[in-house]
């Protein structure tokens, strides 16, 4: 691996090497200098808090430093384009991450940057929240391999990463979504030929019901991503139906657990009840990110191929 722009550039391998490495990670707790004398720029359109915390802290445990360059400091793709900044950013730190709204913007940063670049969240994909994502999953139930995922609100950038992600790991994945916010079709279509090959299925359909019956694991998302802001009263209404509430998880196995990327809209994608209840395993799920951004940053930047 030299980036991590998206989990389908990932093999199975690879995923399971950052795992275990992530879950080694986690039992050290205390610091360590794998990254000493390192230092990662944070390049982000977007805000965020687990992103950037995760991130930071991740590289203060490892012994490096961060800069964090938000929207009106770096003005990616229209102050300065992003191949320069790519290249000027190369010079001065040793691993970028990026938090974009356009997939191409991550694309052009790899392609033209000679250190590591991780996607730290795009329109298109969210790898490192499925890794932390697939983290949890192998914690709960010791093995990914004939886990039941269903997934229910919006064909998003989170679905997209989980696809691939959960495609490689022999986890099976239904996605509930309403008709006209259906994931992208590639991606479904890279996912179902991958999952066939580990012993798993890739669904995708619009009845939430068809999501939870039988699942080990519940997953949602907030219903209006950033940059949707307009659409939010429409996708509420249409949404509806798409809410996990105690219902819906009265269909699931006994243990299946519930999990959502955060930040949670409690009363639209999830009830209250269902997250604080016994099920959850959000936090635990959120604190997987910063044992995941380690995994990927020492495996990204510890040899390093600043040129």
């Amino acid at each position: 691996m030299e980036h991590l722009v998206s989990l389908v550039d990932c093999s199975a391998a690879e995923i399971r090497r950052l795992l275990d490495l992530g879950a080694r990670l986690k039992r050290r707790r205390g610091r360590g200098r794998e990254l000493a004398g390192k230092t990662l720029a944070l390049v982000f359109q977007k805000p965020s808090m687990r992103t950037r915390v995760s991130f930071e802290a991740a590289m203060d445990r490892l012994g490096g430093s961060c800069i964090y360059l938000g929207p009106d400091e770096i003005g990616l793709g229209t102050r300065e384009p992003a191949r320069d900044i790519a290249r000027v950013l190369s010079r001065y730190v040793d691993g970028i991450v990026a938090r974009t709204f356009a997939h191409s913007a991550v694309e052009e940063l790899a392609q033209h940057a000679t250190v590591p670049v991780i996607n730290g969240l795009s329109d298109a994909a969210h790898p490192c929240q499925a890794l932390s994502d697939l983290l949890t999953i192998r914690e709960q139930f010791g093995r990914l391999q004939g886990v039941r995922l269903g997934y229910v609100g919006d064909g998003n950038n989170v679905l997209h990463s989980l696809l691939h992600g959960c495609s490689r790991c022999g986890v099976s994945v239904v996605a509930a979504v309403p008709r006209g916010y259906e994931p992208d079709a590639g991606v479904v279509a890279e996912a179902r030929r991958t999952a066939a090959r580990f012993g798993a299925k890739v669904v995708v359909t619009h009845r939430p019901e068809d999501a939870a019956i039988g699942s080990d694991v519940l997953y949602t998302d907030v219903w209006t991503s950033m940059g949707q802001e307009r659409e939010a009263v429409r996708r509420r209404r249409i949404f509806r139906p798409f809410q996990i509430n105690a219902k819906l998880l009265a269909l699931a196995k006994p243990r299946c657990i519930v999990m959502h990327c955060l930040p949670a809209h409690r009363g639209e994608e999830i009830t209250d009840e269902v997250m604080e209840g016994r099920q959850s395993v959000v936090f635990e799920q959120a604190e997987n990110r910063l044992h995941m951004a380690a995994a990927v940053l020492v495996t990204l930047m510890k040899s390093g191929r600043k040129s």
